[in-house]
This record gives C-alpha cells, sequence and structure tokens, in this order.
C-alpha cells in the first residue's frame, strides 16, 4: 500500500517527509506486504514470522485559511492489496473524520472540507484502515498518522498590557529608560517569519526612542523641562515578517508624563509692597497676605517666609500657610497712630525642600521690602490696668467706698469717660459706680460667709461716641470681721460608765467658727464661772482647739440617775472676743471592764443582771403575795380593828428583795466574783433562772433578821442617799425616785444604820 501526497511537492516541506522506499516510477512507491509463512521442513521446527506493515505513512500537511470552492486535496491512501478491481475499502477515523476530513473508501483520496486555523488547532491524529470490501475483514492493521496545520502569516502583533500611562523625571539624561512594550504574534515562530516582530517609533520624535528589537523607549533629549511641556503621547508600531513589506503591523500609545523636580527657585511678583493696618487691629490678628510665586509643584513648591530686618521686626510676625503658601502677616503688639505712623518689613521667601543636583539654578529664595501704613480710628477708651482687685469688709455700711477705676480716651481728642455696671448678674446689684469718676460703692451689706469673693464687669465710654465701649474685670474680696461665735462642730453622744473613776476622760470634743482664720481659732473652753461647781464632771482645755470632758468623782448608777447635763462656754481668738454656751448631756452606761459600753437602758440593765422574762413576772406575782399583809391590813384599820400599828420583824423579813448592786463594772461587796444562784424561791417555791448576775431571795417569816443584814442593804441605802444629796442636777428629795428616800424607806421599815 503506498500513500500520495502533493504537499510534499513543497521543497519546504521536504524534509518532513518520511523516507519512502521507491518502486518503478518516480510518482509512485508501494511497499509489499508479507504475509506470515510457517515453513515445515522434516528434522525442523516451526518459525512464526512477524508481519512486515504494507503501509506507507507521513505527515500531511494542509494549509490554514482556504478559501476555495472545493475541498482541498491533502493526500492519498493505497494499500499493496488494493488491485484496482475495488474490493479494497479504505476507512477514516480520529479527530475530524467525517467532518474536517473525508476518503475517498476507493480511492483512498483525503480532502479537508473546512477553512482550519492554526492558532485554534495545529495538527489532528487519524487513523487508517483497509478492508477487504466482500468480508469486512481488514487487510492490513490500523494505523495512525497526522495532519498537520500549515502556518501562514495571518495575525498581527498585538500590545496586550496598551494603552500606558508612564512618568519620567523632568531634567533626565538623555538615553534615560522610560519603559519597555512588549508585543506578541500568533503566528507560529517557528515557520518563517510569520511571528518575528520589529519595534518602531510612529510619534513623540525628537523627544523619545523605542529599541527595534526589545520595544525599550528611553528619553532622545537633555534637560527636558516639565514646566515647558509636562505631557507626551507616544505612538509605538509592532511589525511582523521582520519589518518587510507584506508584514502586518499593530501599535498602542504610550502616555508620558514628566515628574516635577526643584528646578525652580521662588520669586516674588514685586520689589515693594504697601500694606495699610488700622490701629484698632487686635494683637495676634492677621493683618495681610503675601505671596511668592514657584513654577515648581508638590514638596518642591514648598516655602516659608520669615521678617529678615525692617523697624517693624518685633512689632509683626509672619508665618506660612501650608495649603496656599502664602506668608500671614500678623500684630504682635498693639499699634498706635498717635505714635508711630508706619512701618518697614524686609520679607524673605525660601524654598524647604532643595535639590543639590540643581544648586546651580539658585539661589533658591527671594526678598522684597513691605511697607505698612498705621490708621487713625477712633479708639474706645483704655483702662489704667487690665484687672483691678479691691477690698472692703463685710457688714460696712450700705454706700462704702470699695475702689475707684480710670480710663481716657486715648485718641488725641481725649473726649470725657462714663463708667457704669450693667448689673446682669446678682454679685454685681451688690455695688454701683459713679458714672463720672468711676468709684465704686456697696449698695447692699456683705456678709463674707456667704459670699467672700465678687467678680464684677464695669464698663466705659466716650461722651462723643457712646458705642465705643471697653471693659474691665474688678474682683472685690469681702475681708473678715468677727460677727460669728464659735460652736460644737456636732451633736456629741458622751457616755460615762458607772465603774468610771476621777479625773477619767471620758469625751473629747472641738469647736468650729464661720469666720476666718484670723477671727476663729484659736478657741478657749471653760465653764460658766456664775454656775455652781459641777460635782460629778468638769472641763479641762488642751490648747489645741480641742478639750477633755473629765469625771470628779467614782462610780455612777443608772438606777438613780440616768443623764447628766454640762454647760460649757467657747471663745474664739478675735477681737473683740465672741463666746457662746452650749450644754453636753451625759449618759450613764453600764461597761465591761475594759471600758466598752455595754448597755446604757434600764431594762437592758435587768436583762443582764440574768432575769429572764418569765422570772420577772414570776417576782411581781411574789411581791403581789408578799404585799398582801399590807393590804389586810389597812382594810383591818378601816374597819376600825384595833390592832398594832407596828409591823414585826418577822413581816419585815418576809418581804426584803436583797441584790447586791454596785453599776456596771464596779465591785459587789459580799458577792464580788461569785455566780449568783441560778434559782429563787417564793412561798417556799424555788424558781429557776436563766441568767446569773443578780440574786433575789425571797426570805420565808420563820427566818431572823441576821440573814437579811449580811447582803449590806443597809450600806447601799446609805451609798444612794450621800449621791442623792451631793447632785445638784438631781430633782428635789420629796419627789419620786428609783430608789425610796430615807422617810420613804423607814415607812417600809428599812433602817440604813
Amino acid at each position: 500500500m503506498r500513500i500520495t501526497s502533493t504537499s510534499c511537492i513543497c521543497p519546504v516541506l521536504v524534509c518532513l517527509c518520511f523516507v519512502q522506499r521507491c518502486y518503478g516510477t518516480a510518482h509512485h512507491s508501494s511497499i509489499k506486504v508479507t504475509r506470515n509463512q510457517t515453513k515445515h521442513t522434516e528434522g525442523e521446527t516451526e518459525v512464526h514470522h512477524r508481519p512486515k506493515r504494507g503501509w506507507v505513512w507521513n505527515q500531511f500537511f494542509v494549509l490554514e485559511e482556504h478559501m476555495g470552492p472545493d475541498p482541498q486535496y491533502v493526500g492519498k491512501l493505497h494499500s499493496n492489496s488494493d488491485k484496482g478491481d475495488g474490493s479494497v475499502k479504505y476507512i477514516l477515523t480520529g479527530e475530524g473524520a467525517g467532518t474536517i476530513f473525508i476518503i475517498d473508501d476507493t480511492t483512498g483520496d483525503i480532502h479537508s472540507t473546512k477553512s482550519l486555523d492554526r492558532e485554534q488547532k495545529t495538527h489532528y491524529v487519524l487513523h487508517a484502515q483497509a478492508i477487504d470490501r466482500r468480508t469486512n475483514k481488514p487487510l492490513e492493521p490500523e494505523s495512525e498518522f497526522i495532519i498537520k496545520v500549515q502556518d501562514i502569516n495571518d495575525n498581527a502583533p498585538k500590545f496586550t498590557d496598551g494603552p500606558y500611562i508612564v512618568t519620567v523625571p523632568e531634567m533626565s539624561d538623555m538615553g534615560t529608560s522610560v519603559l519597555q512594550v512588549t508585543a506578541t504574534d500568533a503566528d507560529d515562530p517557528t515557520y518563517g517569519n510569520s511571528a518575528r516582530v520589529v519595534y518602531s517609533i510612529l510619534q513623540g520624535q525628537p523627544y523619545f526612542s523605542v529599541d527595534p528589537k526589545t520595544g525599550v523607549i528611553r528619553t532622545a533629549l537633555h534637560n527636558m523641562d516639565r514646566e515647558a511641556r509636562e505631557h507626551y503621547s507616544v505612538v509605538i508600531q509592532a511589525k511582523d515578517m521582520a519589518g518587510q513589506v507584506g508584514g502586518l503591523s499593530g501599535s498602542t500609545t504610550v502616555n508620558i508624563t514628566l515628574t516635577d523636580v526643584n528646578d525652580n527657585p521662588p520669586r516674588f511678583p514685586q520689589k515693594h509692597y504697601q500694606l495699610y493696618v488700622p490701629e484698632s487691629a487686635q494683637v495676634g490678628s492677621a493683618v495681610g497676605k503675601i505671596k511668592a510665586n514657584d513654577a515648581d509643584t508638590g514638596s518642591n513648591a514648598d516655602m516659608t517666609y520669615s521678617i529678615t530686618n525692617g523697624d517693624g521686626i518685633g512689632v509683626f510676625s509672619i508665618s506660612t500657610d501650608k495649603d496656599t503658601r502664602e506668608g500671614i502677616l500678623s500684630l504682635k503688639k498693639p499699634l498706635n497712630y498717635e505714635k508711630k505712623k508706619s512701618y518697614t518689613l524686609n520679607i524673605e521667601g525660601a524654598n524647604t525642600h532643595l535639590d543639590f543636583r540643581f544648586s546651580h539654578l539658585g539661589p533658591f529664595k527671594d526678598a522684597t521690602m513691605l511697607k505698612i501704613i498705621v490708621g487713625d480710628v477712633d479708639e474706645p477708651p483704655l483702662f489704667s490696668m487690665p484687672s483691678y482687685v479691691m477690698e472692703v469688709y463685710e457688714n460696712a455700711k450700705i454706700g462704702t467706698i470699695v475702689g475707684t477705676v480710670l480710663a481716657q480716651d486715648p485718641d488725641s481728642a481725649n473726649s470725657l469717660v462714663r463708667y457704669f455696671i450693667n448689673h446682669s448678674t446678682e454679685e454685681e446689684r451688690f455695688f454701683n459706680i459713679d458714672a463720672n469718676t468711676g468709684t465704686i460703692k456697696t449698695s447692699k451689706v456683705l456678709d463674707r460667709e456667704e459670699t467672700p469673693w465678687y467678680n464684677i464687669t464695669v464698663t466705659a465710654s466716650e461722651n462723643d461716641n457712646p458705642d465705643l465701649l471697653s471693659h474691665v474685670s474688678v474682683g472685690i474680696r469681702v475681708l473678715d470681721v468677727n460677727d460669728n461665735p464659735p460652736e460644737l462642730a456636732r451633736e456629741y453622744d458622751i457616755v460615762v460608765c458607772e465603774n468610771s473613776k476621777p479625773g477619767q476622760v471620758i469625751h473629747t470634743i472641738t469647736a468650729t467658727d464661720k469666720d476666718d482664720f484670723a477671727n476663729g481659732p484659736r478657741f478657749n473652753f471653760f465653764l460658766d464661772e456664775r454656775l455652781p461647781m459641777n460635782p460629778n464632771f468638769t472641763l479641762k482645755d488642751n490648747e489645741d482647739n480641742t478639750a477633755s470632758i473629765l469625771t470628779r468623782r467614782r462610780r455612777f448608777s443608772r438606777t438613780m440617775q440616768d443623764v447628766y447635763y454640762l454647760p460649757i462656754m467657747i471663745s474664739d481668738g478675735g477681737i473683740p472676743s465672741l463666746s457662746s454656751s452650749s450644754t453636753l448631756t451625759i449618759r450613764v452606761c453600764a461597761c465591761e471592764r475594759d471600758g466598752r459600753v455595754r448597755t446604757c437602758h434600764a431594762e437592758a440593765f435587768l436583762s443582764s443582771a440574768g432575769l429572764s422574762t418569765g422570772a420577772l413576772i414570776a417576782i411581781l406575782l411574789c411581791v403581789v403575795i408578799l404585799l398582801e399583809p399590807l393590804w389586810s391590813f389597812f382594810i383591818t384599820l378601816r374597819r376600825g380593828k384595833k390592832e398594832p400599828l407596828i409591823i414585826s420583824e418577822e413581816d419585815v423579813r418576809e418581804n426584803v428583795v436583797t441584790y447586791d448592786d454596785e453599776g456596771g463594772g464596779g465591785r459587789h461587796r459580799g458577792l464580788r466574783h461569785h455566780r449568783f444562784a441560778k434559782s429563787f424561791r417564793c412561798g417556799g417555791v424555788q424558781i429557776p433562772q436563766r441568767h446569773s448576775g443578780l440574786e433575789v431571795k425571797l426570805t420565808p417569816r420563820h427566818q431572823t433578821l441576821s440573814t437579811l443584814e449580811t447582803i449590806d442593804v443597809q450600806e447601799f441605802i446609805k451609798q444612794r442617799l450621800a449621791e442623792a444629796d451631793l447632785d445638784p442636777s438631781v430633782p428635789p428629795y420629796d419627789s419620786s425616785r428609783l430608789m425610796p428616800t430615807r422617810a420613804r424607806g423607814q415607812k417600809l421599815g428599812l433602817s440604813a444604820h
């Protein structure tokens, strides 16, 4: 079988054709198909031989972009088994078989029915087979061959990244690289010059050039000035076929911008300027502007302004506005037309960011002269001081002079000045001012303890021009006089323990005074000498603005008196000195041995003695039972029975309730350091107690008087009577007391001897 291809005729493709073995004429070549043969010889074994292929394979070539009306001939397949009688059938399978490529099953001719594009697909892989048309059995094994699409120059170069935007500094050296552009060609770079690209510049000369091979764009001139021209549009062309005639081309645009460098110094448009400033301009305010021009941009145009010379260098200052690059002229001191009518300033503007590569173009600064004309205006009155501080005593009479303010017209006219207070605040209503003299007087009585300081505003205006006003702040300090007596710093809760000793400090007090330090402390504490000496308590001045309360005697009893009152006097250190009197309330409380307060209530005293509520009720019931004979005695008298009025000792002993109480924390006579029995008897019945510390014992009728004497009741009554006789603050002796008086004790049959 043989394969004939018209593509092999092309001399370029001769090298790509598979070397064929030729038989007969030059137009036909064939390979005989040798079938498998088995040779049987006597004594020899059967030998299998590999069959030789009867196909001749080539790479077929087909031109892309075929535009003819007929299918394009690709090549021919022929088998050695084909005798030309039509018994051999050729079958084509693989990529594009039946759609793009068709075969004549009798002759083996292959045609392309469609226009192919190499840039989409470069080759096709197909399979060919020759079969017997009658039996449909293959005459040859199926084999593979390739149809390659032959390239033509049908794609122009393209700049995939264009158009381009790029910058280059101005004043760059010639040949400075700007940008490299690259064009791509979709044609086959291995075949001819279809993909060989050459670059050229179509627009942008003589400023820029391009390397024809690499596409690198460079500057073509020295010292390109941004201030002369900033933007350039450069057109670059890429042409294939190595730039030959007939080659395809593509182009792109490169927009080049020159960036700024500091190659231009600042310049003032004028060498002399003149500025008018009224004398009423406020210190610190901006009075004018000046600007130097700089052809550069951005930070290269930044500059600072300064005053280098002139007679106004101490009166004016200049600063730079970074946004507008202007020099802002400000006033440092007030202007006075009557004293100086003009000033001269030398102002300089200089770049802040210098490029030493261009220092030869400098100096990068410029100077100008500014003359300032001071304008005369009608000014408001001027006070002699920026503020005033005055003093006045509290409680001064209405109309007392506090002080005087003074203002004058600064103009040459020297107009008269009037003064007034707006009285817009409550503080200003305490004062008035003389409209002609500026003298300030009180209009109300002042109290330093209520308001120690006043802030008022005085206004001055000219008679000729009342609209021109000046204001000044006046501070008035109210001086103190000793008009407040001292008083106790707080309400004191003073406690004295029942077991206190003479001279014991039970509390420390202090005082306060609404007046200031000069009329307040130091404080003196003392007792009123007009009153009798207090036998229970005394007062000691500690000479540090405090005083101590001390006891005069030992042992206090809540059962006799639970509250005492101590009148005291306090004087201050003012001139003249003031004093006040106060009364201290002292409560008697039961305390522990270490001085801690245990209780201050009488009911708590009974409870602390060890009596529960049930025990108290039992005691009351027993007392009622024991008093029954007395009630019977009085009833008998009323009935006229003559019975002896003297109650026998047996009856007295029968009704005595004994206990030993010397006050909280005191020593107990006869029973001290002894835990009392926890029960008592009433009418022969023993009642248990829940607490200890107090023994209540009901003596039966048959016991003797010696039992009563052992409890020392007489000593207890003597002590209470002595305390009552020495205490002047207690009620009269014939009034009701917690303990019975001497007479009442005798009436009950109790003796104190």
